[in-house]
């Protein structure tokens, strides 16, 4: 399943190892792609959205969609 949230916060290359490192803890497997300027994550992943949300929210960045 699909998914896309737009995540706040992050500003560098840093950031966007962190937030998919945490989303790969929930899915190993998970395919993610981050579009920082458009403060874009968009996840391929069967896990429920509300985990993934969590998952980026607990890196400390804020998943606003």
């Amino acid at each position: 399943m699909n998914q896309i949230f737009e995540v706040t916060g992050m500003t560098c290359g840093h950031c966007e190892k962190a937030v998919t490192q945490a989303i790969r803890q929930l899915d190993p497997q998970a395919e993610v792609k981050i579009d920082r300027s458009q403060n874009k994550v968009e996840v391929l992943s069967q896990q429920p959205r509300d985990a993934l949300a969590k998952a980026i929210a607990e890196e400390g960045y804020a998943v606003t969609a």
